[in-house]
């Protein structure tokens, strides 16, 4: 199934997938299957849906995509958008990840699709991580359609994620706690993963896990990808064992989540087109404040702009970047929330609005020590930390 807002006149259409985790074994795909049916099952989704954040048809939220045709594309398959296998004797589950979206594909044509010229595949989370798995195959998929005029691009928004070492090690359990590459390397086997043929060439056999991972598939990729990816990452940190809660930061922690943040920005660097601020946050394109969250003075949406702007004026010219129209924005500020413009933080516990100081504070940040090592008066600090310089 599928959600379609169409928006007949516009040659531009939108693809999302939703995100949502996974599952990886028969254990735990049982326990989600009890607790998250919506995620295993279209049986229960509503008839009707409202578009949010790119997906908004109201050009106050969404300045740039309004008008595009949407379709919303649910997440059932708990596949992270790469698996191929039917329900069988042996497995009671069925993952169609990579074939839901082919099949959406297929459908769409005879419903305007062919006449469009952009399709943007887009994806929070693991459906980021799904556009990265997903978006040369639509191309291929189009192109052996007969539809070579349609310029397929993607936009992975929180679905860069590290192969990195756990702050704490802990024994593949469940999702939540199970280190990102040994979760993959289960699921891809379990769901029949399939990921993109370039990237699967570089890595030996069984090592397709590799490709989950953004940094690694990003350099063999053909279609144009915009890369939009906190800094630090909540799914990241619960996945490395990092967990925010009441209690204030230990040291180790805090140098791990800075670490983390370098980690990450050391990954996008070469990343054409991208969006990084310095927040603890986990998705954004389909927030309704996605808006007001800006890098170097330069909003999302408009970066999406400059990005089709580039691409569009590349087509024509191969010219340099657009003047004063940015689309490889990364903060360089170096720890969490250290940009003003950030979404508010709430306290896990009280659901309490925190901002910048008290959130530092409850992260067992010692702004007066942190002053004096600056060598400045505490209340400058706070200002400087708060104005976010």
């Amino acid at each position: 199934s599928y959600y379609l807002k169409e928006s007949k006149g516009s040659r531009r259409w939108l693809l999302f997938l939703e995100g949502g985790w996974y599952c990886f074994n028969r254990e735990n795909c049982d326990t989600r299957y009890d607790t998250m049916r919506r995620l295993m099952s279209s049986r229960e989704w509503p008839a009707t849906r409202v578009g949010t954040g790119i997906l908004s048809s109201q050009p106050e939220e969404n300045p740039h995509w309004w008008n595009a045709n949407m379709v919303f594309i649910p997440y059932c398959s708990s596949d992270v958008w790469s698996g191929a296998s039917s329900k069988s004797e042996k497995n009671e589950y069925a993952f169609m990840g990579a074939l839901i979206i082919q099949e959406v594909i297929k459908e769409l044509v005879g419903k305007g699709l062919n006449t469009a010229k952009v399709l943007l595949l887009a994806g929070s989370s693991a459906g980021g991580t799904g556009v990265l798995l997903n978006v040369d195959r639509v191309a291929e998929q189009l192109e052996e359609m007969g539809y070579q005029g349609i310029q397929v691009r993607g936009l992975a928004d929180s679905g860069w994620f590290l192969d990195n070492k756990q702050y704490r090690r802990t024994d593949c359990i469940d999702t939540i706690t199970c280190a990102p590459t040994e979760a993959i390397r289960r699921g891809i086997r379990y769901w029949n993963g399939i990921v993109p043929e370039r990237c699967k060439l570089q890595f030996k056999e069984g090592e397709e896990w590799n490709c989950f991972f953004g940094y690694k598939i990003y350099p063999t990729l053909r279609c144009p990808v915009f890369v939009v990816q906190w800094l630090f990452d909540e799914a990241q940190l619960t996945v490395d064992n990092v967990h925010l809660t009441g209690q204030p930061v230990q040291e180790g922690q805090w140098l791990y989540i800075q670490n983390l943040g370098r980690e990450l920005r050391n990954t996008l660097k070469d990343v054409t087109a991208s969006f990084a601020p310095a927040c603890l946050s986990h998705e954004i394109i389909t927030r309704n404040h996605w808006t007001d969250i800006q890098v170097k003075g330069t909003s999302l949406p408009r970066a999406l702009h400059c990005w089709d702007r580039s691409l569009h004026e590349s087509n024509k010219n191969g010219k340099s970047p657009l003047k004063g129209c940015p689309i490889h924005l990364i903060d360089s500020c170096p720890w969490p929330h250290c940009n003003p413009s950030c979404p508010t933080i709430r306290d896990q516990f009280t659901g309490q609005e925190m901002n910048v100081i008290q959130f530092l504070m409850h992260m067992g940040f010692d702004v007066q020590k942190m002053a004096q090592q600056q060598g400045l008066e505490p209340s400058k600090l706070l200002g400087m930390l708060s104005s976010g310089n």
